[in-house]
């Protein structure tokens, strides 16, 4: 008889594993709403965090509000602005560098800062398996870089993608930290209410024309890449460590590149490559926490 299937070991990795395929179809969604909304980065994003607010408002009853600030309080304002800024940053990264390089650059380049701010804040040692991990997805990145890009900007949106990455490995460690970050009503409100004004001046409603696959795209946005995928996340990094989530993660530059070609964008050879790499790194770790 088998027993333990799910170690509280495994059903983190699979709660990050989940949060990462999760956020590879966001990146999709992001950019099929480029496509057809007419909406920019910030009002994606606005949308993103808007919806995630007001689900989660719905789902509850109304208590009486302490007003009185408290640190769980704060920390869950200052999770959301971090959210808003690095997520603003990988939507326009997608859009300057397309889908597949966009998310890859983001997301590949994680693991090393994580690794890295692991080592310095938390003490976390990098074993052999997961420095060759590293190792094996430093050369996808370089490759990802050389090849050729369908996006109209491509510095512009790998320095997006790079600055995006700075502020997810900072939430990751943060969280890691803590040991019970959430994100909660008051972070996607938090977020919202910081992009509010950015979005406004960008414009803030889709097109008339496709207004009803546009509220679809972004309800999807809301719910399942923002407000599931980072409550599956923040509860993986309660027993799975940080530099193992940031190389799980990689499944989602793997899952954007996979849409991205049902989405029509040209996969290059490099793109490809570099894909295989990232893929090739999980599966290293993942003989490290077997």
């Amino acid at each position: 008889m088998i027993t333990h299937a799910f170690t509280p070991l495994r059903r983190g990795l699979l709660s990050v594993s989940a949060a990462a395929i999760a956020w590879g179809a966001g990146g999709a969604a992001a950019a099929e709403l480029f496509r057809i909304s007419g909406l920019g980065p910030v009002a994606v994003s606005f949308w993103r965090f808007a919806v995630a607010a007001a689900v989660l408002t719905a789902q509850r009853p109304r208590r009486p509000a302490d007003l009185r600030p408290s640190p769980c309080r704060r920390t869950a304002v200052l999770t959301g602005v971090v959210l808003a800024a690095y997520q603003t940053a990988y939507f326009g990264a997608v859009q300057d560098a397309g889908l597949a390089l966009g998310t890859m650059m983001t997301l590949g380049a994680s693991p090393v800062l994580v690794s890295i701010g692991a080592h310095v804040v938390l003490g976390e040692r990098l074993t052999k398996r997961g420095a060759a991990a590293m190792g094996i997805a430093l050369l996808g990145l370089i490759l990802l870089v050389a090849g050729p890009v369908s996006g109209p900007r491509p510095a512009v949106g790998i320095a997006l993608a790079l600055l995006s990455a700075v502020g997810y490995s900072a939430v990751t460690l943060h969280a890691r930290r803590t040991g019970g970050a959430t994100a909660d009503a008051a972070t996607w409100s938090a977020g919202a209410l910081c992009l509010a004004p950015f979005a406004l001046a960008q414009g803030v409603w889709p097109r008339a024309e496709h207004i009803v696959a546009s509220g679809s795209w972004l309800l999807f946005l809301g719910v399942v890449p923002t407000l599931l995928a980072y409550r599956w996340y923040f509860a993986g990094l309660s027993t799975v460590r940080s530099t193992t989530a940031a190389v799980l993660v990689l499944l989602e530059p793997a899952t954007a590149a996979f849409l991205a070609v049902l989405l029509g964008e040209r996969i290059s050879t490099f793109l490809a490559l570099g894909s295989v790499l990232l893929l090739a790194a999980i599966a290293v770790l993942a003989r490290d926490t077997s």
